[in-house]
């Protein structure tokens, strides 16, 4: 049966407003609401969709650009695809989150909206294209005999999806997987005791925890961006999800993007581990809360270098880090995390900690042609 295609499409550049009070805010709030119905039909629930209060604080990003491509039909917003363009390295690289509404997919929609987003990304200089597609846990099971694995690394999507067949039609290329994770809050008290008692016993007292919130220490900014960089110079198995990166961290550009995240209203609860021995950070982990929504926080990175690996520090940061989370925003109900499938020692971890399994993220990869020059 052939897909039957919306007539009359029209795609346009949206207009950011400067307060959700402007009259022209109307489409805006629009384009969030379609991101948000995709949320629900996926997931169940919205709360990875951003409030407008949220993504309009996402416009001040200074190392990043952000665009915004709606579809139109009949005058109504039916799909949207968010434009993100990295301002301080990847250069070449443009990353896409495409949302049409249920009732108007496989109309071309979706088709139409990606092919205007690639052309705006080339005429920006970008060639290479990252987009995601999402897959919960009881579709996984649902196309079990079915199965696409990633040109790197473990994990799979389902084959037959509609998403999987949209992506490889549109020319593009499953590159990794990330299992996507959820754990409610606050934590069971006697499962907090146990988890510290057996970190505890496996650290044997050569270590020392450390806390803060928004703002690193003056003492340990040096030794915070040394982690960061470590964690960038190769695929970290303690990470919670592999970086690439090409920017070298000093104490500088992490009071630059502590300014960045305060300024956007985001808190940051850091937990840090020190090797007394030698007096130096060895490990640290970071959950994020969003400026205007704290019942819903996110897991960033847990790092650990590799000569400290072994001695469960990674558990005794994070079950520590959570429960500070817990103390200072009592509002937070649910953590969500991203991980490598093959990253066995933090699934472990998480699965101790009580996250369950939600379903996948497929990171698919395109690279297009670059613009020609014309020469005189």
């Amino acid at each position: 049966m052939m897909p039957r295609m919306a007539k009359d499409v029209k795609i346009e550049q949206l207009w950011i407003p400067d307060s959700l009070e402007a009259p022209d805010a109307a489409d805006f709030l629009a384009a969030l609401e379609v991101g948000r119905k995709v949320r629900m039909a996926t997931w169940g629930s919205d709360d990875l969709a951003y409030g407008p209060l949220e993504k309009l604080l996402e416009f001040e990003d200074p190392y990043e650009r952000q665009l915004i491509l709606v579809a139109k039909v009949d005058g109504e917003i039916v799909g949207t695809v968010d434009i993100a363009l990295p301002l301080t390295d990847h250069l070449d690289l443009a990353e896409f989150t495409l949302d049409i509404l249920p009732e108007f997919q496989r109309q071309g929609v979706g088709r139409r909206l990606l092919e205007a987003a690639e052309q705006l990304a080339r005429g920006e200089g970008r060639t290479m294209i990252l987009v995601d597609t999402n897959h919960p846990g009881a579709s996984l099971d649902e196309f079990e005999q079915a199965l696409l694995v990633p040109g790197t690394g473990p994990g799979f999507v389902p084959l037959d999806s509609r998403e999987v067949e949209f992506a490889q039609k549109t020319g593009y290329t499953l590159q990794h997987i990330e299992q996507f994770s959820a754990c409610i809050l606050p934590l069971d008290s006697k499962l907090v005791a146990d988890l510290q008692a057996e970190a505890d016993d496996a650290n044997n007292g050569r270590y020392r925890l450390h806390h803060w919130t928004d703002r690193c220490p003056d003492r340990w900014l040096e030794a915070v961006a040394a982690l960061e960089n470590q964690a960038g110079a190769d695929v970290d198995p303690d990470l919670d999800v592999p970086v690439e990166q090409d920017m070298v961290f000093d104490g500088g550009i992490l009071r630059e993007a502590e300014d960045v995240a305060i300024a956007q209203g985001r808190r940051t609860v850091v937990t840090a581990v020190e090797h007394l021995a030698s007096g130096t950070l060895v490990g640290l982990t970071t959950i994020t809360v969003l400026a205007h929504r704290a019942d819903v926080v996110f897991q960033d990175d847990t790092l650990v270098l590799q000569e400290h690996r072994g001695n469960k520090l990674g558990l005794l940061i994070k079950v520590s880090n959570m429960e500070r989370l817990t103390e200072q925003f009592p509002d937070a109900r649910v953590i969500y995390t991203w991980n490598a499938p093959d990253n066995r020692y933090l699934l472990t971890v998480n699965q101790q900690l009580g996250f369950r399994i939600a379903g996948v993220t497929g990171i698919w990869q395109k690279e297009l042609p670059k613009l020609r020059t014309s020469t005189s």
